[in-house]
């Protein structure tokens, strides 16, 4: 019988894996560990109304008055430092021990860096609220910025530092930004995108360093071209923070493998979210799936594992985000995020999309899946696109895009 539940990772994932345990009944101890100082917040908006500064921090949070009857024990600002899966016990960076009857791992992904630029100012990553708000101080001041990676994350950047007149440019190892998640065709209508508001892009080509002694002042390339910058983003993606669990003996090679069910080898050892390498029934192998839905998603399927009746997690990854340019669903199962950059409509929200009380339930019942935020004026169609050999081994999957034309 489980009567205490640990969760490692005060992220969308984790709060959702805590209100799966509460609506599927289960009434016993949950503790939720943190390593930031903030309750559950949403993070896609950080890349563009937080840096933009239309959406205050306030606005992030995730939970509402309803989660009060969730009964969760919250350590925030504490950091875990390891996991001893036989006895279900956290070590925490503070020196204490959590020891419960089961764990779930969601700590979420960290942002990659540069090697070698470790002290140089105005060189930012962009990953949790600290991070925006100490890149929006710099694009107060800021003239000239160089994004690294026009991913979509470094697109969502370009696109908010754009908007408030800086001068942008982007570095693109690939020849056409997005083609990994997007497919060509849609990969290169965003690149139009990149020109249609004012951003320079440069693709086929890499950072060689960046040139500054205490503060960055310029980005040479392997081309030989150096590119002015007083700031610089560099958004080349993210991995996943397992390495706190090293000695653990789970597998964690690109993340926390898991079956279809969220389950590791270790009994009631659970992973949800972006740190967790699960089964995936569409692609017939593990993935590492970075979404906002697959992480508010996904942890009903480790819930219903916990609580005795496992269920393989079948959705399919899509984005959370509504944008001038696609929401996409991919069959083939591509591992990375297809989710647009270059939105000026209003983000779907884990508060506003989640909840349906079912009646007479003593917790809250919160709905699976999210539904499409809505945009007056908004015009939806969805082409079918073939997709690269990104979306699925066989190179032959479809990507169903609904595009929506936002106005204003």
């Amino acid at each position: 019988m489980i009567r205490s539940v640990t969760v490692v990772g005060a992220s969308l994932a984790g709060l959702s894996t805590v209100r799966a345990l509460r609506a599927g009944g289960y009434q016993g101890r949950i503790r939720v560990v943190g390593d930031e100082p903030h309750a559950p917040y949403d993070r896609p908006p950080l890349s563009k109304g937080v840096l933009t500064g239309l959406v205050p921090a306030a606005d992030l949070a995730l939970l509402g008055a309803e989660d009060e009857v969730l009964g969760v024990d919250w350590l925030l600002g504490v950091r875990a430092v390891s996991l001893e899966p036989t006895g279900h016990r956290v070590g925490l960076a503070n020196g204490s021990t959590l020891a419960a009857d089961a764990v779930v791992l969601a700590t979420g992904a960290r942002a990659r860096r540069l090697p070698g630029t470790d002290g140089l100012a105005g060189v930012h990553v962009l990953r949790t609220l600290e991070d925006a708000v100490a890149l929006r101080e710099q694009l107060r001041t800021a003239r000239a910025l160089v994004v690294v990676g026009a991913g979509f994350i470094g697109a969502e950047v370009a696109s908010s530092a754009r908007s408030l007149g800086l001068d942008v440019t982007v570095v693109e190892t690939a020849t056409t930004p997005l083609a990994g998640p997007l497919g060509e065709q849609m990969g290169a209508a965003c690149a139009l995108l990149h020109g249609d508001h004012g951003v320079r892009l440069r693709t086929g080509t890499a950072v060689a360093e960046l040139v500054g002694s205490s503060r960055v002042e310029a980005v040479d390339l392997v081309d030989g071209t150096r590119l002015p910058a007083d700031l610089v983003v560099v958004g080349i993606g993210a991995v996943p923070a397992v390495e706190w669990l090293a000695g653990s003996g789970l597998d964690v090679t690109g993340g926390v493998r898991t079956d279809a069910a969220c389950a590791t080898a270790a009994p009631r050892v659970l992973a949800v979210g972006d740190c967790a390498l699960s089964f995936d029934v569409h692609a017939g192998r593990p993935v590492r799936a970075e979404h906002w839905t697959h992480a508010l998603q996904q942890p009903a399927a480790a819930a219903a594992t916990l609580l005795g009746a496992p269920a393989a997690h079948t959705a399919l990854p899509t984005s959370g985000r509504s944008s001038t340019a696609c929401n996409c669903s991919s069959p083939g199962g591509s591992s990375r995020g297809t989710r647009s950059p270059w939105s000026r409509g209003p983000w779907p929200s884990a508060r506003s999309s989640r909840r349906t009380p079912g009646p007479g339930a003593s917790w809250p019942s919160w709905a699976s899946a999210p539904q499409a935020s809505s945009h007056a004026g908004a015009v939806g169609c969805a082409p079918r696109l073939r997709g690269g050999s990104s979306h699925g081994r066989d190179g032959a999957s479809l990507v169903t895009v609904s595009c929506l034309a936002l106005l204003g």
